[in-house]
C-alpha cells in the first residue's frame, strides 16, 4: 500500500483533515442555522464510516510493472470517487458511490505514468487525473458512461518537491503534487513565496490549480494561476509536451495557455516553472463599513480603476455581513488590503481610503494607523472575522449536511455595467429556485473574491432545507435543482457559469452556452491528437469522440414545473 504523506490524512468523505474538530461556538452556530430550517440537532446523521459502504469489485487488474503503484483498497477507492461538492458530501453521507473508480495509482515518476497511460488506452481504461481532489464541480469523479471497462484514478501526491530555485529571475521548478503548504514551506528558506492561497490551500497542489485556473489569493492584478506560471511540462498519452522557459513571448498561440484550465483531459501535468516574489514586509488592512451594497460596488469600481491594485478587496453584501457577525452586523463592509515587499504603503492606503469615503465609506481611523505601524490589525476585527470564517466554512458544512441543511456556492463574473441587474436578476432567481425545490425559502447572500478594471467576481452562498437528515435523498435531488438554475441563471443575465471553480462535469452546459461552438469543436480535435483513446478524464469539460459518457445529473437548463 503506498505511503500517504501526513499532510494528507484527509477526511475520506467530508472536507480537510479527519482529525479538525468544531469548536463549541462553531457547532452552537451551526445548530442554530440547522434550527432556523426547522432541523433537530439532536437527529443529526452518523458520520459515514469506510465499512459501511459496499464497493463493487475491481473491474480491472493491473499488469505485474505496474501493480507497485496501484491500490484496490477500499479508503483510497472512497476517498478518491468524489471530489469535495455539496453533492460529493450528500453523497457520502448517503452511503452512496454508485460508480467508484476501480484502481487509484501513486506514480513516482514520468515513466510511470507514461507505462500507466499506455496501458490503460490498450485496454480502454478512463484515467483520472487527481491532485488534491477538492474540485466542487464534479472534476475528480469517475463517472465516465458505459463505455470503458473501468476507471483509474492518478494521485500525484509523490510529485511533491522544489527541484530548482533561480533566486535571481525569482522563479522555482516545482512539481505538481505539491500541497499548498510544503510548497511554501521549501520556498521559504529562498526568502520566495509563490503567494497563492485559494480557501482550498492546505488541501490542493499545484497541478490541480493548474488544471484548473484556480483563484489565489490577489484580488486584483494576479488573480489567476495563469499569472504566475512560466512554463508547463505534461505527460500525455502521445508523448512528453514541455514549453519554454520565458517571461513573456509573443510566439504564436502558447502551449502554456493550453495546458491551463485543461482539467486533465489532455495529460498530466508533472512539473511547471513559477513565478515567484519576496515574502511580504508590508502590510495595510482596512474595514470599510457602507450603508449599501451598490454604493459599495461603486467605491470598489472606482478602487479596481485607479491602478492601486489592492491585494485584498472582498466586498460583503449585507446578507452576508449578518450570516458571519461581520463588522456591525448590518453593513455592507469592505475588507481592503494592501501588501509589498518592497515599499511603505502608507500612500496607497490613503488614496484608497478617499475613494471609499467619496462613496459614503465608513472605517476605524486608529485600527487603519495601526495597521500601517506593522500591527496585526489584519488577523483581527471584521478581517479576521472573515478570514477565519473564510478557512473553516468548509468544515461546517459537513455537519450541516448531516443535519438536513443545504449550504453550497456559486461564482461568476460580470462587467461593471450589467453587475447591478446581474445581481438582483440572480438573487432573485435563485431564491426561487431555492422555494421550489425544498418548498421553503432560503438564505443567499454574495461577495466580491476579485475585481477587475471592467467588472468584479460575485460569489454567491446559499443555505436552505434540504429535509429530515433520514432523507438525504430528497436533499440530493433539491441540490441538483438548484444548481441547475444557478448555472441557468448566471448564464442567461450574461456571467460566467465559473470565475474560478473549474468547468468539471457540473458546469458543461453553461460553459457550452458561454464558449463558441467553433472554439470547442477545435478543442474537440485537439483532444484527439494528444489523447487518442480518449481515456484521460471523461465527461469533464471535453468529450472524447465517439464515446458516450457520464453527466452526473446536473442540467444546464432551467427546470420546469
Amino acid at each position: 500500500m503506498p505511503k500517504i504523506p501526513a499532510n494528507k490524512e484527509r477526511s475520506f468523505w467530508g472536507w480537510g483533515r479527519a482529525d479538525v474538530a468544531l469548536t463549541q461556538p462553531e457547532t452552537a452556530l451551526i445548530d442554530g442555522i440547522a434550527r432556523a430550517f426547522g432541523r433537530d440537532p439532536a437527529s443529526i446523521a452518523p458520520e459515514p464510516k469506510v465499512a459501511e459502504f459496499e464497493l463493487r469489485a475491481p473491474r480491472v487488474t493491473p499488469p505485474a510493472s505496474l501493480a507497485e503503484i496501484m491500490s484496490d483498497g477500499a479508503h483510497d477507492r472512497l476517498s478518491h470517487s468524489f471530489g469535495k461538492s455539496t453533492a460529493d458530501n450528500i453523497r457520502m453521507v448517503m452511503r452512496h458511490v454508485p460508480e467508484p473508480v476501480d484502481l487509484v495509482a501513486f506514480p513516482k515518476t514520468e515513466d510511470q505514468i507514461a507505462a500507466l497511460l499506455d496501458w490503460a488506452g490498450a485496454n480502454d481504461i478512463a484515467v483520472i487525473p487527481y491532485g488534491g481532489g477538492s474540485s466542487v464541480c464534479g472534476g475528480v469523479e469517475p463517472d465516465v458512461g458505459p463505455t470503458y471497462r473501468g476507471t483509474v484514478c492518478v494521485d500525484m501526491q509523490n510529485f511533491d518537491s522544489v527541484l530548482e530555485v533561480d533566486s535571481l529571475s525569482r522563479a522555482a521548478r516545482i512539481q505538481a503534487g505539491i500541497y499548498g503548504p510544503a510548497l511554501e514551506e521549501q520556498l521559504r528558506p529562498h526568502g520566495l513565496t509563490l503567494r497563492f492561497f485559494p480557501q482550498s490551500f492546505e488541501f490542493s497542489t499545484l497541478g490541480g490549480w493548474i488544471a484548473t485556473r484556480a483563484g489565489g489569493h490577489y484580488a486584483t492584478l494576479m488573480t489567476h494561476i495563469d499569472d504566475l506560471v512560466e512554463a508547463t511540462r505534461m505527460v500525455t498519452p502521445a508523448g512528453i509536451m514541455e514549453t519554454r522557459r520565458l517571461p513573456g513571448s509573443g510566439a504564436g498561440i502558447s502551449g502554456d495557455r493550453l495546458v491551463l484550465g485543461s482539467e486533465g483531459n489532455l495529460g498530466l501535468i508533472t512539473e511547471a516553472w513559477m513565478r515567484l516574489q519576496d515574502r511580504p514586509r508590508f502590510r495595510a488592512s482596512a474595514s470599510v463599513r457602507f450603508d449599501s451594497f451598490f454604493s459599495a460596488a461603486k467605491a470598489v469600481r472606482a478602487l479596481s480603476q485607479s491602478g492601486l491594485y489592492p491585494t485584498n478587496c472582498r466586498l460583503l453584501d449585507e446578507a452576508e455581513v449578518a450570516a458571519y457577525g461581520i463588522g456591525d452586523g448590518k453593513s455592507a463592509t469592505l475588507v481592503l488590503g494592501f501588501e509589498s515587499a518592497d515599499h511603505a504603503l502608507d500612500p496607497w492606503m490613503e488614496r484608497a481610503l478617499e475613494l471609499m469615503a467619496d462613496h459614503g465609506g465608513r472605517w476605524d481611523t486608529e485600527a487603519v494607523a495601526a495597521s500601517l505601524r506593522g500591527g496585526d490589525e489584519h488577523l483581527r476585527g471584521a478581517a479576521g472575522a472573515w478570514r477565519e470564517s473564510f478557512i473553516r466554512m468548509p468544515y461546517y458544512r459537513d455537519r450541516l449536511t448531516r443535519l438536513g441543511v443545504i449550504v453550497d456556492t456559486f461564482e461568476s463574473a460580470i462587467t461593471w455595467d450589467r453587475f447591478e441587474d446581474f445581481y438582483r436578476n440572480v438573487m432573485a432567481d435563485v431564491g426561487t429556485a431555492i422555494k421550489r425545490a425544498t418548498g421553503k425559502p432560503g438564505r443567499l447572500s454574495c461577495r466580491f473574491t476579485h475585481v477587475y478594471p471592467d467588472g468584479p467576481a460575485p460569489y454567491f452562498t446559499f443555505y436552505c432545507d434540504g429535509g429530515a437528515p433520514g432523507d438525504m435523498a430528497r436533499a440530493l435531488e433539491a441540490w441538483r435543482r438548484i444548481k441547475q438554475a444557478a448555472n441557468a441563471a448566471v448564464t442567461t443575465h450574461g456571467g460566467t457559469v465559473t470565475h474560478h471553480h473549474a468547468v468539471g462535469r457540473d458546469h458543461r452546459g453553461g460553459y457550452e452556452a458561454q464558449s463558441p461552438a467553433l472554439m470547442r469543436a477545435a478543442i474537440a480535435a485537439m483532444k484527439s491528437r494528444f489523447d487518442p483513446a480518449g481515456i484521460l478524464n471523461p465527461g469533464a469539460l471535453i468529450d472524447p469522440e465517439n464515446r458516450q459518457v457520464g453527466r452526473r445529473g446536473v442540467l444546464m437548463t432551467q427546470p420546469s414545473e
